[in-house]
């Protein structure tokens, strides 16, 4: 069985609920599904998907880094949109952090657990310890 480290970075947002913003499982880190939270206030932020793009990934972003990793690390990145229609400003928003880092992908369309959010997005980072 795998060393496994559950990651609390204090930089990211607190959980809303019974899980771990991320999950090391030996050279793996597993990140959940994050969403538009201002780390500072603790509170989402709703607006235009690209905001709310540039903020979770913002956010996860903090997290890998909490966990000694970056998004150049990123293997793989699902991507759920309350609106498929926002996929291109999505898609826009989420270049600017990959650039040519290119992990493999899934975006669908589904309801979120708040009615207000436009974007969720999780990933799984490899990131060699030692």
């Amino acid at each position: 069985m795998p060393d496994i480290r559950r990651i609390f970075p204090t930089e990211a947002p607190t959980p809303r609920g019974p899980y771990s913003p991320a999950v090391q499982a030996g050279d793996y880190i597993f990140v959940s599904g994050q969403g538009p939270v201002d780390p500072v206030t603790d509170k989402m932020i709703f607006g235009p998907v690209e905001l709310e793009t540039r903020r979770t990934l913002t956010n996860i972003k903090l997290i890998l880094e909490a966990a000694g990793a970056s998004l150049e690390d990123v293997v793989s990145v699902r991507v759920f949109l309350k609106d498929p229609a926002d996929f291109a400003a999505m898609n826009s928003v989420y270049q600017e952090f990959f650039g040519e880092q290119k992990p493999a992908r899934t975006t669908v369309g589904t309801m979120l657990p708040n009615p207000e959010m436009k974007v969720e997005i999780d990933c799984v980072a490899y990131k060699p310890r030692g």
